[in-house]
Parts: structure tokens; C-alpha cells; sequence
């Protein structure tokens, strides 16, 4: 019976586990582009000092890349 069982979860963990790893990078990088959208305005409003507009917008577009490679992973995913 255990071997049965241990089988059928074999069987099952891939379809179940690859949709959650893909909607996970999904959400992530929607958070990241979020975030980016975020400290873009800020950036664009211009009301820091140049230091901190210079940091807000090195931010902004860090999270932006990495929004957009987390959909670039999922969608590398969902095609394997």
C-alpha cells in the first residue's frame, strides 16, 4: 500500500507543484513592477534631494528588471 501511495504521489507532485512554481514567479514580478511603477512616480516628482531621487531611481529600475525576468521565468517554465 505505501508503495501505491508513494507512486501515485510521484505521479502527482509535477502536475501540481509546476502551476504553483509558475504562479509564484507571476506574482513575484507583478510585486517587483509594482514596486518599480511605485519609486518611478517618486523619482518623477522630484521632490528628494539628488541623492535620493539618483537611489530612488537605481531602485526603480532594479525592481523593474527583476519584475520582468520573474515573468521571463515563469514563462520559461510553463513552455519546459
Amino acid at each position: 500500500m505505501l508503495s501505491t501511495a508513494k507512486k501515485f504521489i510521484h505521479h502527482l507532485a509535477p502536475g501540481v507543484i509546476r502551476p504553483i512554481h509558475i504562479l509564484w514567479n507571476q506574482v513575484i514580478g507583478f510585486i517587483f513592477i509594482v514596486l518599480a511603477v511605485v519609486f518611478g512616480f517618486r523619482v518623477f516628482r522630484g521632490s528628494e534631494p539628488p541623492g535620493l531621487q539618483l537611489a530612488g531611481a537605481l531602485f526603480a529600475l532594479l525592481m523593474g528588471w527583476l519584475g520582468v525576468s520573474s515573468f521571463w521565468k515563469a514563462r520559461k517554465i510553463s513552455k519546459s
